[in-house]
């Protein structure tokens, strides 16, 4: 299928089947994920602190994000793959757009920006280009440091409505669908209720929306460093590599390799 049959496909998903998404940074994990049939593979900008270790993900550049999708996109997957737009790279709807086109032109078939109501100029401009939009309300990490932290939204009946509003005029622009993350659950299924597209929620309560996106180092239990509270993990991969990496060292280091001498070579 085209990107667009696929963003079509997801958006009738809206209260059918659940849509189960995750989070993938490189070739061989889309490549796994795909071959279970994950329905969407996020390239998120949350690689800024699962995979280049930084602090948050205002530290993204658009050159890390062009990298992963293009790693992700060799895998050829069957699956939907969307691509962040990074921080300040979609200001104006023209540099949006320029974004997006360079996303698109590294593999990914769709992408995904923050912000309701001011980011509708920006959804237009890219989805009269023909490239389907994701929409991402609720807590928006690019916002953490002016926001002084990560909250939960939708706490009050003025926050559930300025979500709903914020989503209804993404959709007037034409998203696909829309993430929502760490909305309190009645909130998430208020929202998800009132609108025609799908809601993919995280840290929003189990059954609040129409799908799950989750990270997939929270998942397999690979950034022990740091869970999420509302994170799930299926596996502790973290061990498993610790162990892995023990036994390797204790072969290695028990005995040397045939032919192998201790003493310094000759020059």
């Amino acid at each position: 299928m085209t990107s667009l049959e696929k963003a079509s496909a997801l958006r009738r998903r809206k209260g059918g089947r659940p849509i189960a998404a995750l989070t993938a940074y490189d070739y061989s994990i889309a490549r796994l994920l795909d071959e279970v049939g994950i329905d969407l593979l996020l390239v998120g900008d949350s690689l800024g602190m699962v995979v280049l270790g930084f602090p948050d993900t205002t530290h993204v550049t658009l050159e890390h994000m062009l990298h992963h999708v293009a790693a992700v996109a060799r895998a050829k997957p069957r699956a939907l793959v969307v691509g962040d737009l990074p921080i300040d790279t979609y200001r104006t709807p023209a540099e949006a757009l320029e974004t997006a086109r360079r996303m698109v032109a590294a593999g990914a078939e769709a992408v995904k920006l923050e912000g309701g109501l001011r980011q509708v100029g920006q959804v237009q401009a890219i989805v009269a280009a023909g490239i389907p939009v994701i929409g991402h309300l609720g807590m928006l990490p690019q916002r953490v440091l002016a926001e002084g932290g990560y909250r939960k939204k939708g706490r009050t009946p003025e926050q559930s409505e300025a979500i709903l509003a914020g989503a209804r005029a993404l959709i007037d622009a034409g998203v696909a669908a829309i993430v929502l993350e760490s909305v309190v659950p009645d909130a998430a299924r208020f929202v998800s209720s009132e609108i025609e597209v799908p809601t993919i929620g995280i840290g929003c309560g189990n059954g609040t929306c129409d799908g799950e996106i989750a990270v997939i180092t929270d998942l397999v239990g690979s950034f022990p460093w740091f869970v999420p509270p509302f994170a799930r993990p299926e596996a502790d991969t973290a061990g498993q590599i610790r162990e892995a990496a023990a036994r390797y060292l204790a072969r290695v280091g028990s005995a040397p390799a045939p032919g192998c001498s201790q003493s310094r070579p000759r020059g």
